[in-house]
């Protein structure tokens, strides 16, 4: 809920701001620069941090970064050694992935700084789809580590579940067609009766191991889906070297697995992230910030908050 994410952000902000200097053994006066992630989500949210970032940039006179927290996602996996250097320019161009319960799109990197997406999801980010499989199956919010878990058990062919291929030279996704198919499978194909649409079961009506094949065949469509429109990519990408990948969903076994032998095919080197790395964090923010500060590309305090990505 906006609101409620909003006031929840005032009354936090200070706290969090003391506790990470305390697990950093810094104080405010060891800090270069100050850096928000400013874009894209909810507006209110991003309107306190970025108010409580140049509040702070103002009263220590340092600069503010602000930073796009989709790109930051796509830095993430570059911070796996020293934070503080600079990737290696043998990467780029590579082809960049972002996946989590609110985007799935393809990026061309031609640096870590300059990032074009090429490709994105036309309706159900993956993560989305994700949860919304998981509440049909009955597994509790979120989701995608339930279903991980779950699909260990099953078999991932027990069901073919369709990929969206959309236009044969479209870099986009969709994952509607797969959620609609899982819902068909726990549910049966729906009714009309006196007026309502009914269903004839539910997943109460599914034995463990038919809910850990249906989990384990949405894992193996969505592992597909994702690395069907990775290697359209690539194919348009002929001079790319390496494949970064960054979201939340690139902590789940089945993608980060598929992802890695898609990098193996190609001769790429791939970039994943650290499982505590994966999901929205602040590391991933302070290392991209930190490029750009080095480079002197710094905001002043006429930063905004935006709740769509810069990234076009």
């Amino acid at each position: 809920v906006p609101e409620i994410a909003s006031r929840a952000h005032v009354e936090r902000i200070l706290p969090v701001l003391r506790h990470a200097l305390a697990d950093a053994g810094c104080t405010l006066a060891d800090i270069d620069a100050v850096a928000v992630g400013h874009r894209p989500g909810l507006i209110g949210a991003l309107i306190v941090v970025v108010a409580a970032a140049k509040a702070l940039a103002f009263a220590l006179e340092r600069p503010v970064i602000g930073v796009d927290h989709v790109h930051a996602h796509l830095y993430a996996g570059l911070l796996d050694r020293d934070p503080a250097a600079e990737p290696p320019d043998d990467l780029f161009p590579a082809l960049g992935l972002v996946v989590s319960g609110g985007h799935t799109a393809l990026y061309r990197c031609d640096t870590a700084l300059d990032v074009a997406r090429i490709g994105s999801t036309i309706d159900d980010a993956v993560g989305e789809a994700y949860d919304k499989a998981a509440m049909m199956l009955g597994l509790p919010h979120p989701g995608g580590p339930r279903i991980d878990r779950l699909a260990q058990q099953g078999n991932p062919r027990a069901h073919d579940f369709p990929v969206s291929r959309l236009d044969p030279d479209s870099l986009d996704f969709s994952f509607s067609g797969l959620k609609t198919a899982v819902l068909y499978t726990i549910r049966g194909r729906p009714a009309r009766i006196d007026g309502r649409t009914t269903f004839a079961r539910d997943h109460q009506d599914l034995g463990e191991e038919e809910k850990a094949d249906v989990a384990a065949s949405f894992q193996r469509a969505a592992a597909r889906a994702v690395t069907l429109k990775m290697r359209r990519a690539l194919d348009t990408m002929p001079d790319t070297r390496a494949i970064l990948v960054g979201g939340g969903v690139s902590a789940n076994s089945a993608i980060r697995s598929a992802i890695v032998e898609l990098g193996k095919q190609r001769r790429l080197e791939v970039r994943l992230p650290r499982m505590d790395l994966c999901m929205d964090n602040a590391a991933m923010l302070a290392g991209l910030a930190h490029l750009r500060f080095t480079r002197g590309d710094v905001d002043d305090l006429s930063l905004a908050a935006s709740p769509m990505s810069a990234i076009t």
